[in-house]
């Protein structure tokens, strides 16, 4: 599946051969698809091994950044994160870099792996609260650890506002358009964040989040790691259930200016999702309307 106009596409026979050329002891061992995302493509390599492939070169400026970072972050987490254990160069037919991490066992966060959505949202709120706390070991927010989900509310106004416009002119999305945006308005009002900057996910949204035996195991995908404001790694919380956003909110104690900033990333992000991927990506843009509804139903309770 084509995402974007300057994808490089990717198959497995494309990926034995980068193997056979530059890590031929892995080259005849069993590969599987492993599901894809909006940056990256994914191969099982034996029982062990993770190939990372980037769709774009942007996407491809990631994977330096996760190999300098997450050895330095992994042994002051309490989940399992990703381990890079090859650099991949270009080679014929695919001209990006690409990877390969350690794979960790575990099945996507959803109603058939976690057993208590409260317990849950505690345990990724931990998750969230470690992260923050590290020390940023001379990083700044700049260069690739500048990503804009970081930064404030109305940095991102012209690009949402106008993401709102392709989604009226689509006519199809059966969402309150105008609620959202109401919503989102409201949080541009609000004093930017007074917090300072912290080591950031980025995307915590539940495909990111795996389970094990019920609760919280390991958290992935690290491309979005980032330096910046800590408002934006909340908004994923409205991808989850009720019970593990309210019980996600009350471990950190997050008010209601922080909450309701959040709360409008989640409505930047969805709605973006929505206008760019509505279609190539039906899935994500089921993910991304979830999330709003989920939104809707979160402050028509408010009311």
């Amino acid at each position: 599946m084509t995402l974007h106009e300057n994808e490089v596409p990717v198959d497995g026979a494309l990926v034995r051969e980068l193997l056979r050329e530059q890590r031929p002891e892995w080259a005849a061992l069993p590969l599987a698809p492993a599901g894809a995302g909006t940056e990256n493509t994914m191969y099982r390599l034996g029982d062990e091994l993770l190939v990372r492939l980037p769709r774009t070169t942007e996407a491809a400026g990631s994977l330096a950044k996760e190999r300098h970072w997450l050895p330095r972050l992994a042994p002051l987490l309490g989940r399992a994160v990703p381990e890079p254990v090859h650099s991949g160069d270009p080679g014929p037919g695919y001209p990006l870099p690409w990877s390969v991490h350690r794979w960790i066992e575990g099945a996507e966060a959803g109603p058939a792996t976690v057993r208590d959505w409260a317990a849950f949202g505690t345990d990724l709120a931990a998750f969230v609260r470690e992260l923050h706390g590290i020390g940023l070991m001379g990083a700044t927010r700049a260069g690739d650890l500048a990503w804009y989900r970081g930064g404030t509310l109305g940095a991102c106004a012209g690009w949402v506002g106008r993401d709102f416009g392709t989604c009226r002119a689509a006519g199809d999305t059966h969402l309150d358009l105008d609620r959202l945006e109401a919503l989102w308005n409201a949080a541009l009002e609000l004093p930017d964040s007074p917090a300072p900057h912290v080591w950031l996910h980025g995307d915590l949204k539940p495909t990111n989040l795996l389970v094990r035996e019920g609760r919280l195991h390991a958290v992935i995908d690290f491309g979005a790691l980032s330096v910046g404001l800590p408002d934006a790694e909340h908004a994923t919380v409205w991808d989850l259930p009720a019970a593990a956003r309210h019980a996600y909110r009350a471990a950190l104690d997050l008010d209601d200016a922080t909450w309701h900033r959040a709360r409008a990333w989640a409505v930047a992000v969805g709605v973006t999702g929505v206008a760019y991927y509505r279609h190539t990506f039906p899935a994500f843009v089921d993910e991304c309307t979830a999330r709003l509804r989920a939104i809707l139903a979160d402050a028509d309770a408010e009311v």
